[in-house]
């Protein structure tokens, strides 16, 4: 929808693209270190918005129910840059021709976006999506930076893990066969997406 909405002819158009993948060329622990300070359960700039319409925040990152829900906010804050451009991209490959052909026979905006655009740009979406899945099940740095797996362990991550015991407990061949695995799933889930993508994904 983001991609969509900056793929109009809007005001401050570069401002906005600009501001949207600026998180992108920034260094992640710089990033991340603001994140811990706007989830800050006394000081933080999320809790203190909060607060302004009556709601007492949560301890976003000392909370186990709300350390992976603050993650995931952050997480996907991150991605939307990279993401955004992607479909950018995407949205202004696709022929011109099938939009017009759609408006003469009647078809309104909807339809356009639901038959036309979301097809088109179907090749895009599978990429993020693998992409994606492969990025998250490999995320560390943000995971060691913020929470380092806590608390209570809500947080910790399959690839944490696998360094807490191959560089705290010294656990190298524990470590490694979590490693094997951890490839393994991913590829597992990564051929499942290239043979389910035949019945969605139009090229």
């Amino acid at each position: 929808m983001i991609a969509i909405a900056l793929n109009q002819r809007i005001k401050g158009l570069t401002f906005f693209r600009t501001a949207f993948f600026l998180p992108t060329v920034c260094s992640i622990v710089a990033l991340t270190l603001l994140w811990k300070w706007i989830f800050n359960s006394d000081f933080g700039l999320l809790n203190i918005l909060l607060s302004y319409i009556g709601v007492s925040g949560p301890a976003w990152l000392s909370d186990e129910h709300w350390a992976m829900p603050a993650m995931i906010i952050q997480g996907v804050w991150g991605g939307l840059g990279v993401n955004m451009i992607l479909y950018l991209a995407a949205l202004q490959s696709v022929p011109k021709d099938l939009y017009e052909a759609a408006e003469i026979d009647g078809a309104n905006g909807w339809h356009k976006l639901i038959y036309i655009t979301i097809p088109s740009i179907s090749p895009t979406t599978f990429f993020i999506l693998v992409t994606s899945i492969i990025g998250a099940l490999q995320d560390f740095q943000r995971f060691m930076i913020m929470t380092e797996g806590g608390p209570n362990y809500a947080t910790t991550t399959v690839v944490y893990y696998l360094f807490l015991n191959a560089f705290r407990y010294m656990k190298m061949g524990y470590a490694s066969a979590m490693a094997w695995v951890l490839g393994i799933i991913i590829l597992i889930i990564t051929i499942i997406n290239f043979k389910l993508s035949k019945k969605w994904v139009h090229y």
